[in-house]
C-alpha cells in the first residue's frame, strides 16, 4: 500500500457560519516533516479536539468517496476528493475493516501507531452542505482514524506503508466503530476497551464511563453543535 495523496492544510474561514478549521486540506508533492503532533505544515483550529499526539495524523480512504457521491442530499461535491475530510493521508486499500488498534506502520522515515477512529463532528454538517452529515459518517462506519507518531522523521506522497505489527488483530476499527456506535453498552466488549494500551485515553474514558453508569455519553454536541 501507498500514500495516494498527502496533504496539509491551514486555517480557514469554514461555510457561511464563518467558523475556523484546518479542514480543508491541499495536496503536497512535497517531502514533509513529522513530529509527535502531526505533519509540521499542517494546522488545527480546534485544538481541544483535534491534533495532539494521539491524533497526530488523520487517514481516509479514498475509496470511500464513491460511496458518498452516491448519497442523496449532500448538496457540496467539490469536496469529493482526497482532503474532503480533512485527512492528511489518503491511500486506496485500507479501511476501517482491514485496520487494527495499534497495527504500526513504516511510511517513509516514519513510524506510526493507530491509536484510534474518528469521531466526527458537526463541522462536517458545513463542510458538505448536509445537516446530518456528522450522523451520516458515524453510523456508515466510515470514518478515518488516527495515527500517534513512534518516530518522527519524513514522509512524501507515493510512500509505502509497511506493516510493522498488528498485536491486536481482533480489533480492527469496524468492531471498536461498532461498540462505540451501534452495539453501546456491550459490558464485556467496552470492558475489554478499557485494556487496550494502544487505545487513545479518551476512548478508553468512554468505555469507563459507560460502564460505570450504564448510559451512552451526549453526541448532540459533537454532531450538531447543540
Amino acid at each position: 500500500m501507498k500514500i495516494i495523496t498527502l496533504l496539509t492544510g491551514k486555517i480557514e474561514q469554514l461555510g457561511q457560519e464563518g467558523v475556523s478549521s484546518g479542514i480543508k486540506k491541499m495536496a503536497t508533492l512535497e517531502r514533509e516533516k513529522v513530529l509527535e503532533t502531526g505533519l509540521v505544515n499542517d494546522n488545527q483550529a480546534d485544538k481541544k479536539h483535534h491534533g495532539g499526539p494521539d491524533k497526530a495524523i488523520h487517514h481516509y480512504a479514498f475509496e470511500h468517496y464513491e460511496y458518498w457521491k452516491n448519497e442523496p442530499g449532500v448538496l457540496n461535491p467539490e469536496v469529493f476528493c482526497e482532503g474532503g475530510f480533512g485527512e492528511n493521508i489518503s491511500t486506496v486499500g485500507m479501511d476501517e475493516s482491514s485496520v487494527c488498534i495499534g497495527d504500526k506502520y513504516r511510511v517513509g522515515s516514519v513510524v506510526l501507531e493507530v491509536s484510534q477512529a474518528r469521531q466526527p463532528c458537526w463541522k462536517l454538517n458545513i463542510r458538505f452542505g448536509h445537516p446530518g452529515m456528522s450522523r451520516m459518517v458515524q453510523d456508515s462506519f466510515r470514518t478515518g482514524w488516527y495515527y500517534r507518531v513512534l518516530h518522527e522523521g519524513e514522509i512524501q506522497a507515493n510512500d509505502h506503508f509497511e506493516l510493522l505489527e498488528r498485536p491486536l488483530a481482533q480489533w480492527p476499527l469496524r468492531k471498536l466503530l461498532d461498540v462505540l456506535y451501534r452495539d453501546v453498552l456491550n459490558y464485556a466488549l467496552l470492558e475489554e476497551m478499557t485494556t487496550l494500551v494502544p487505545l487513545a485515553e479518551s476512548w478508553k474514558r468512554t468505555a469507563q464511563n459507560r460502564l460505570q453508569t450504564g448510559a451512552v455519553e451526549d453526541w448532540n454536541k459533537r454532531l450538531y453543535n447543540r
